[in-house]
């Protein structure tokens, strides 16, 4: 029997600190105490328990480094969080931090626009963007046969969609919170 490729598992190389205890229990590792971050991926927009090295500050939304090699401000990558088991200053903080991902990597979210597929015959994954209904994705589709879009702006001038950055926000609320089942940007 052929075995299935496996790929290597992907992780975060950067996180946004979400709220922090400078002497706190980890809930993810039994038995770690010390600086306990919660903090979201750059990435995969996961919820992560991180632990800080001792001595080190942090600051609210700050962007830092989880990747394997060479760390200066963290211990170690704990474990995956559930929103619903995040302290309300870091649920407060998400939408926040979340602009900051999407405005920081906009090329990203606009190149998930210009090669969005179909998820079954009857829906599209623009779809499940809120503001995005039938008439604006055949307007997206059409418009980026002509040539992809290369910016929010581009993509509002062109399709009229009002703030599609918001829109891209509000889906990645939803799949974080729970909200919605297929996840189109968070990778559990």
């Amino acid at each position: 029997m052929e075995r299935s490729h496996v790929p290597p598992r992907k992780y975060e190389e950067y996180a946004y600190v979400l709220d922090y205890v400078t002497r706190g229990r980890a809930t993810t590792v039994r038995g770690r105490e010390g600086i306990i971050i919660t903090a979201i991926g750059e990435d995969r927009l996961t919820l992560l328990e991180v632990l800080g090295m001792e001595g080190t500050a942090f600051d609210i939304g700050e962007r830092i480094y989880i990747g394997k090699e060479g760390r200066t401000k963290i211990q170690s990558v704990l474990g995956k969080l559930e929103h619903s088991h995040i302290s309300a200053a870091a649920q407060s903080e998400l939408k926040n931090v979340i602009t900051s991902i999407v405005s920081n990597n906009e090329k990203r979210f606009v190149d998930y626009i210009n090669n969005a597929q179909p998820l079954t015959p009857r829906i599209h994954a623009l779809e499940l963007i809120p503001g995005i209904g039938k008439t604006y994705m055949k307007t997206i589709l059409e418009e980026r046969e002509k040539t992809k879009f290369t910016s929010f702006a581009d993509l509002q001038e062109r399709v009229g969609l009002k703030e599609p950055m918001k829109h891209i926000i509000d889906r990645i609320m939803d799949e974080i919170t729970g909200e919605v089942k297929v996840t189109l940007f968070v990778k559990k």
